[in-house]
């Protein structure tokens, strides 16, 4: 063995000008996997876009009624399709406010409130864009442009949640550390201790802090998530009503 160390060594001194390639071959390696990483995302957007512009597609088809010759016939069209839209754009809405005022998914799902992730940032800027074009009313007297912008932004919109939803679901907690997901994990199951109804008022007061503490630094909870969470946890224990007594029979 003390042959072979020698040797190695022997050969490192003879040859030490091979250092100099093969640092330049982990250079290369280290820029290439930057590259890939670069290409994949570029990947996934490029896919978000497609998927948009296919969503947008389908939501005309749905919506769009067959062309008709007159105009007060066509402004009905119209106004069928916004009425479509604004209910497609309405779920999407509802679905992502499950994530953002339930602390138990921002919990388990941390990256749907993370702007600092691709996907879910692109759902946001999607959101954005389609509450901006989205006309006050139905009922309003919009341009045909105006309709194909909102259609594209609905169907983006769409498609940019259900992405951004499947990548939450698959990172979970797995871009953060072992400490800082140990703190989530006592976070979920102190929040279940804060909205039990078996539990006292001041078990849930105590819960509810400790969940805060645990989450500082780590998930940002919006006012409206918060509200929502203090009012499950300052909720009254309904007592159970007393039993209705049978009428007692006449006496003879």
């Amino acid at each position: 063995m003390d042959e072979f160390f020698r040797g190695l060594w022997d050969f490192a001194g003879d040859n030490w000008w091979l250092i100099f390639p093969i640092m330049a071959m982990g250079g290369g390696a280290a820029k290439a996997w930057e590259q890939s990483a670069k290409r994949r995302h570029e990947r996934k957007l490029e896919t978000l876009r497609v998927k948009g512009e296919l969503k947008a597609a389908q939501l005309a088809a749905r919506g769009v009624a067959p062309a008709a010759p007159k105009k007060v016939e066509a402004q009905e069209s119209s106004n069928q399709l916004l009425a479509r839209l604004f209910a497609e754009h309405d779920e999407i809405t509802a679905h992502w406010l499950d994530y953002e005022l339930d602390v138990a998914k921002l919990i388990a799902f941390p990256a749907m409130s993370d702007g600092r992730q691709p996907l879910t940032a692109a759902f946001l800027r999607a959101k954005k864009t389609a509450d901006a074009l989205r006309p006050a009313s139905a009922d309003d007297k919009v341009s045909k442009q105006q309709i194909t912008e909102y259609l594209d932004a609905v169907g983006n919109y769409a498609v940019a949640f259900e992405v951004a939803e499947k990548d939450a679901r698959r990172l979970r907690d797995s871009t953060f550390t072992d400490a800082e997901r140990k703190k989530l994990d006592r976070a979920q199951k102190l929040l279940k201790v804060a909205v039990d109804e078996s539990a006292t008022q001041a078990e849930r007061n105590v819960a509810y802090k400790r969940v805060r503490e645990e989450l500082d630094g780590l998930i940002v909870l919006s006012d409206e998530a918060v509200t929502v969470l203090e009012k499950q946890v300052a909720r009254q224990i309904e007592a159970p009503a007393p039993p209705e007594r049978m009428p007692r029979p006449p006496q003879e």
